[in-house]
């Protein structure tokens, strides 16, 4: 490729074929010369974006320029370099799409780039470093494109559950995960499905910020600058007489609180979490101050998932024990690379979810007992909870996903003991 004010990273990793290319042809005769170049490099990097369906762009300034990375099925994928003399247009440029302040580059500045009504919005987000802003630009569905419980990939049992539950009239249900594990999807779409349930019910969100819109949802963004936070704006929903109340993310005891309250009291709660288990969350929750017998009679289920990479159909069987990586499974397979999967050896990614509902009856004595959370995640599992852990090793056995993808996005330490035995 040509200089014209981009080249690709020398020493990096290497970038998959897909990418390459693409980039390689959006770049291709470009005029750093040109007045209109900070719009056409823009306008090429979010187009190409949307071509390989990345969920995030990020161009990231280090001493030799700035880098070009986009998210790919949860990986960040190194694409090229941009000269540094060249970034504070560029940036500049996203900031004005984004109604942003272009003359502020000392402080994090956050917008949303409009799009067409069914074509992909965009959330840009800046932030300033050693070598300057750093810019990371968010891709969100289309009107069109909007998943429903069906396209998420649900185990079957999660899902027939999960449906039931989405038809009572109170009590809460929470998405739970780390960043980036789909808990806002997920959440989304059980909006959709109780809008096409019908049944005259008002469905009211509170959110931060809103990520996309939901015909049939009246949906409201904080704002903490006048005092409209979370919890405040829940105590004012009470008000308004919905049946089901959306909350973006329950993140401090005022909200949980308030969000309790309204789940006892006749209203249908759905909410995201950070935690790392369904067993996690109710310790996270409790530690947040709210009562056990509120946790024991609020809570519906709690929805725990990761997302993982699908193999290619490139993808080798091998019965190596080091490939297991300590996965107690006897034969895996094991990523090689292609022109369909740019050289990755991933398509796609796949779900692995585990759902905890405290109704059973010891679950809910030990909730109410203060029990820890591998007390309570044993007791789910006798009640018939499948882990994320159990649905791991089965993505593994049946070649959906390899060990390392599983060590990669669920880690070492947090494998249950008994099982890591039963796979050395």
């Amino acid at each position: 490729m040509g200089y014209d004010g981009w080249r690709d990273r020398k020493g990096s990793q290497r970038v998959p074929t897909s990418v390459r290319d693409l980039i390689a042809e959006r770049f291709a005769g470009l005029d750093p010369r040109n007045p209109q170049y900070a719009v056409e490099v823009v306008d090429r990097v979010l187009a190409a974006g949307r071509e390989l369906g990345a969920s995030d762009v990020h161009l990231q300034p280090a001493a030799e320029g700035v880098e070009l990375r986009y998210r790919i099925d949860g990986v960040l994928q190194p694409a090229g370099l941009f000269p540094s003399a060249l970034a504070p247009n560029i940036v500049a440029r996203l900031k004005v799409q984004a109604d942003l302040l272009t003359y502020r580059t000392d402080m994090p500045q956050e917008g949303r780039i409009r799009a067409p009504a069914g074509d992909i919005e965009m959330r840009v987000s800046t932030f300033p470093t050693l070598f300057g802003e750093k810019a990371v630009v968010r891709f969100f569905a289309g009107s069109g494109q909007f998943r429903r419980l069906d396209d998420l990939g649900l185990p079957k049992d999660v899902l027939a559950r999960l449906r039931q539950l989405l038809a009572e009239t109170s009590g809460a249900i929470f998405a739970t995960g780390p960043a980036g594990s789909g808990k806002t999807t997920t959440i989304y779409a059980c909006l959709r499905e109780l809008v096409t349930q019908g049944g005259g019910r008002s469905l009211v969100s509170l959110e931060d910020p809103i990520e996309m819109p939901v015909p049939g949802v009246a949906q409201a963004q904080v704002n903490a600058n006048v005092g409209f936070d979370l919890a405040t704006g829940l105590r004012f929903l009470m008000r308004q007489d919905p049946e089901v109340i959306m909350v973006g993310e329950v993140r401090d005891r005022d909200t949980a609180e308030t969000a309790f309250q309204g789940a006892l009291t006749g209203h249908l709660l759905l909410s995201t979490f950070h935690a790392g288990s369904a067993a996690e969350a109710i310790g996270r929750l409790s530690d947040m101050g709210i009562e056990p017998y509120l946790l024991r009679s609020g809570v519906l289920a709690i929805l725990n998932q990761r997302l993982v990479r699908r193999l290619c159909t490139c993808a080798r069987a091998t019965a190596e024990p080091a490939e297991r990586l300590g996965l107690p499974v006897e034969q895996v397979y094991v990523p090689v690379g292609c022109q369909q999967c740019g050289g990755t050896g991933y398509r796609h990614r796949l779900l692995l979810a585990e759902m905890l509902t405290p109704e059973r009856t010891e679950l809910g004595r030990a909730i109410l007992s203060r029990s820890d959370t591998a007390t309570l995640e044993a007791l789910a599992v006798q009640a018939g909870m499948a882990t994320r852990w159990q649905r791991a090793y089965d993505a593994v056995r049946t070649g959906l996903t390899s060990p390392a993808e599983v060590r990669r996005v669920l880690g070492f330490s947090d494998q249950p003991t008994v099982e890591r035995r039963q796979g050395s």
